[in-house]
């Protein structure tokens, strides 16, 4: 069976594993993300140096990655990323052929490949945490857009703020992260000093909690109806850290209730899933897409 080796490179850390053509996940570790370009390779080359037997080396990267140029555009919390063609050079320091994606879009691959999404063409994957971001799959593959943009959902505008004179994101108004700013700000408190998670638990105790946390919700709702009119996909799957929460559908679902008693001329109701897999995500689906490119 043929076995690939995967990195998901984030701001602090940078996890690998052995990923096989089954999806199956093995030999897992990981090192502290460097803090030089020159570091990286080098951990990497010793990491690739320890697995010799593998086809090939898969990478999930923050930004907006060019799959086929080699080059990483945009910008993210590993500044040196950014403009060196990190393919390449990988691949004539390690003698393997090398691929890599955005990690959104690596973990809507997996979904597709191996998870809830196995059965679907076309699919929207969308991430909810610090900020919000996501992935577009058409046909089975990674719809990257003109601009390298395609699934940055984060970016949608949400709300104008009449008052303020000021347009509001997605990422702005529907984050967990929003959640606590906002509700930290009307308790008059540190936004620090609250735990976000508790925020969300005790929402049906505590006012404050409950008008904001039901705000996330509905701006969820908003976006996945948004999206489901814009591309019309098969399924709408959510990922991110608010993915754990058993909650998640029947709140989303209650808000959706609302839209379309309200909107009643709309009839197509979004296929909305929790994703399958959790922090082994990006480094299945970035093997898939080697796998889907050779």
């Amino acid at each position: 069976m043929k076995k690939y080796l995967a990195f998901d490179v984030g701001g602090t850390s940078v996890k690998y594993a052995v990923v096989n053509e089954e999806g199956e996940v093995s030999s897992s570790n990981k090192f502290k993300t460097p803090d030089t370009l020159e570091k990286m390779y080098q951990e990497i080359e010793n990491v690739a140096h320890e697995y010799q037997d593998v086809e090939g080396i898969a990478l999930s990267m923050p930004g907006a990655v060019d799959s086929d140029g080699g080059i990483i555009y945009g910008s993210s919390a590993i500044d040196y990323i950014h403009g060196p063609n990190i393919k390449e050079d990988l691949k004539q320091r390690l003698n393997k052929d090398v691929e890599f994606e955005n990690d959104a879009n690596c973990a809507a691959l997996a979904e597709v490949w191996k998870g809830v999404a196995c059965h679907e063409n076309d699919c929207c994957f969308i991430v909810s945490g610090t900020g919000i971001g996501g992935a577009v799959i058409k046909d089975r593959h990674v719809h990257h857009g003109n601009a390298l943009h395609g699934g940055e959902f984060g970016y949608m505008i949400m709300r104008y703020d009449q008052d303020e004179k000021k347009y509001y994101t997605w990422s702005d108004d529907g984050s967990t992260v929003a959640v606590t700013k906002r509700v930290a700000k009307e308790l008059g408190v540190d936004y620090h000093t609250l735990d976000g998670k508790e925020v969300f638990d005790q929402a049906d105790n505590n006012e404050v909690y409950k008008k904001y946390v039901d705000e996330y919700y509905r701006t969820l709702a908003m976006g996945i109806y948004n999206l489901q009119y814009a591309y019309d996909p098969s399924m709408i799957i959510i990922g991110g850290a608010i993915s754990s929460r058993s909650d998640l559908l029947d709140k989303v679902n209650e808000q959706l209730d609302i839209i379309f008693s309200q909107l009643t001329h709309a009839h197509v109701r979004p296929n909305i899933k929790v994703c399958q897999f959790g922090n082994d995500a990006n480094l299945i689906g970035a093997t898939y897409h080697y796998i889907q490119r050779h």
